[in-house]
Order: C-alpha cells, then sequence, then structure tokens
C-alpha cells in the first residue's frame, strides 16, 4: 500500500505524534511512580544480576553465587507477587470510579442526542479514564516483571543443576 501524503499532511502526522509522545511521556512517569515502591527491590536485585552477567567483565557466577540469586529472586518475587495483587485491587477501584463519574456525567444530561450525551459524559470524565489507564498499565507492567523475574529464577536453577549434574559425572567419570 503506497501512501501519496502532502506536506501538509505528514506536518499533521508530525505533529500528532509528538503531541501522543509528550502525553505519553506524561503517563509513563505516572505509572512508574504507581509501580516503583512495589518493584523496586526487585528491579534492583535484577540489575544486580545484569551487572553479574556482563560478558567478558566478570567470570561467571559461581555456585554460591547462583545459590544467593535463587534465594533473593524466590523472596523479591514473593513480595512483588503480592503487590500485584494490590496494583490489581487499585485498578479495580479506578475502573469503578471512571465509570461512576462517566455515568453520572451522562444520567444529568437532559438534552441532546445519544451521541451528544455519550461525548459530554466522556469528556466529563476523561481525568477517571486516563487514571484507570495508569493503574491498568501499572498493574501489567508489574505482572510483566514478576513474571520475567521467575523466568530468570528458573534460568539459575537450570544452570545450577546443569552444574551439579556434570559435578556428578566428573566424579564417576574421575
Amino acid at each position: 500500500m503506497k501512501f501519496n501524503l502532502t506536506d501538509e499532511e505528514l506536518d499533521e502526522i508530525h505533529n500528532i505524534k509528538e503531541d501522543v509522545e509528550g502525553k505519553s511521556t506524561i503517563i509513563d512517569e505516572i505509572v512508574n511512580s504507581i509501580i516503583q515502591p512495589y518493584c523496586k527491590d526487585l528491579d534492583n536485585y535484577v540489575l544486580f544480576i545484569k551487572d553479574c552477567l556482563k560478558d567478558g567483565e566478570n567470570p561467571p557466577p559461581t555456585d554460591a553465587e547462583l545459590d544467593d540469586f535463587c534465594m533473593n529472586l524466590s523472596t523479591y518475587i514473593y513480595f512483588a507477587g503480592g503487590m500485584v495483587e494490590q496494583l490489581g485491587i487499585r485498578d479495580d477501584i479506578a475502573k469503578a470510579v471512571y465509570k461512576e463519574t462517566y455515568n453520572t456525567a451522562r444520567q444529568n444530561q437532559d438534552k441532546g442526542t445519544v451521541a451528544d450525551k455519550d461525548s459530554i459524559a466522556e469528556l466529563n470524565s476523561q481525568q477517571e479514564l486516563l487514571t484507570s489507564i495508569c493503574y491498568t498499565r501499572a498493574w501489567r507492567t508489574m505482572k510483566s516483571k514478576v513474571e520475567n523475574a521467575q523466568e530468570l529464577l528458573q534460568s539459575c536453577k537450570k544452570v545450577l543443576s546443569r552444574r551439579m549434574t556434570e559435578a556428578e559425572l566428573t566424579k564417576i567419570g574421575g
């Protein structure tokens, strides 16, 4: 599919893109401020592991370090998993606040078409909708972080298990 856009149309698209990026940055900051208290410890520990694994800068983690990774990750995942549920509650409440505000605004419209009433209700509940979107994104982000940390934990366990198997084979063969 080929688009033949005028310079004016391209400028308008560019302006819309900049507007979206600007507003997205604000939403990103709000989402990050919501999840930061919940996942700060997990994020910091995953960054610590990442630093330990940088190619060429450090030797591979020792068995003791892998044990440490497994124990600490399990602990951080435990607490972060509970926080996911707390964010889920906040997400549900934010959705309810939005629906309540929308329905109240919709109900208070005496005149106009259905579409007019819906439009006015949407405008009157826009901040609540954005707040709900922030909590939904925060919940999804936090859930994703926990799931990814669980994958990292499983990887650490596999490496540790492989090393133990190799050590056993060395004992048998040696």
